[in-house]
């Protein structure tokens, strides 16, 4: 059994990169593996934002993968620092439910736990 560690850094909204990393979370869990964490850092923290306004069309990836994170008790993290910087979290601005802050340091000491980190 592997022990994964997931770091997201594009924008999940104008890549694949979320669907990508939903869908390996979902496998990999299914066939025994554990998934450690989900850091977003960069452009990903746009995921973490309670003002999302998505087409009746569209999934909505990123409240499905912290129902997934919430199912596996899996801690869902953004980098603080990079949702502060691009607007997504403030002092009157929270992250949508399901997604913690933290910071690069946090993320740093969770690599200890994990025998592999895959990047979208």
């Amino acid at each position: 059994m592997t022990r994964f560690g997931l770091l997201l850094t594009s924008n999940g909204f104008a890549s694949q990169s979320l669907a990508s990393a939903l869908h390996f979370a979902k496998t990999s869990v299914q066939m025994g593996h554990s998934i450690e964490h989900i850091f977003l850092y960069q452009d990903a923290v746009y995921c973490a934002s309670a003002d999302n306004d998505l087409p009746a069309d569209e999934p909505d990836l990123s409240a499905e993968l912290a129902y997934f994170c919430q199912q596996h008790h899996i801690p869902l993290l953004f980098c603080v620092t990079a949702a502060e910087k691009r607007g997504v979290v403030t002092a009157v601005k929270q992250p949508k439910h399901g997604y913690v802050a933290a910071g690069l340091a946090e993320f740093a000491m969770r690599q200890t736990n994990i025998d592999k980190l895959i990047q979208f």
